[in-house]
């Protein structure tokens, strides 16, 4: 039974939430603040994923993701009642695995908890290594190295460059990766993949050429 934690300041939509995700089988953890968001993280370390509210009394959601992040790549969803486009790239930024806009539909978000859970646990699951020049991909440990260092990163991060790399040498697209890395149902703006791109880059360092932009187009791992 998976372990999902819900951070949000309004009653209303923990309940409504905790009801779908209860009847579909999964255990649900509340949270009214960013404080108590962090706390309830820090003593539950199983939990599966989190459901993350923007804007909370205390630390707000933009705080609790990046604390949270320093130690532990749990795939989050983040909601918000704004629609701004450098909200969302700024979630993606601090290592978002989903955002959501608020009025959203229960269903929409439990169908998208299917994804990132069955996602997470299909590479924690898979028996198989991934390597090219110095950049080695664990997906049992779901872990990354470069030139044997270890190498933090997000969630959709890991997703992307396990993409790239099982693609390498064909040229994808941008619509491509939205559809493969951020599922079919995903509706954001092809700018989430650069700025995804650019924060891999840096991560990976000198690796991170083997990531090249295809000007008109998208990217290629060579």
């Amino acid at each position: 039974m998976a372990k999902i934690l819900i951070a949000d300041d309004e009653k209303r939509i923990r309940v409504l939430l905790k009801d779908f995700m209860k009847r579909d089988g999964y255990e649900v953890l509340e949270a009214s603040d960013g404080d108590e968001a962090l706390a309830c993280f820090e003593k539950n370390s199983d939990i599966s994923l989190i459901v993350l509210d923007v804007m909370m009394p205390g630390r707000d959601g933009w705080e609790v993701l990046r604390k949270i992040r320093e130690t532990s790549q749990v795939p989050v969803i983040m909601l918000t009642a704004k629609s701004e486009e450098d909200d969302e790239l700024h979630g993606f930024a601090l290592g978002a695995d989903e955002y959501i806009i608020k009025p959203f539909s229960p269903r929409t978000l439990m169908a998208r908890i299917e994804v990132l859970l069955r996602r997470s646990g299909e590479k924690k699951d898979a028996a198989d290594i991934l390597a090219i020049d110095g950049i080695r991909v664990d997906r049992t440990a779901h872990e990354v190295y470069v030139d044997g260092e270890l190498v933090e990163l997000s969630f959709k991060e890991f997703e992307l460059l396990t993409y790239f790399m099982e693609n390498a040498g064909v040229a994808l697209s941008r619509e491509k990766i939205l559809s493969s890395v951020w599922n079919y149902d995903y509706f954001g703006d092809a700018r989430t993949i650069d700025t995804h791109v650019k924060k891999l880059r840096a991560k990976l360092k000198e690796q991170g050429n083997h990531i090249r932009t295809i000007w008109g187009m998208g990217y290629k791992f060579e």
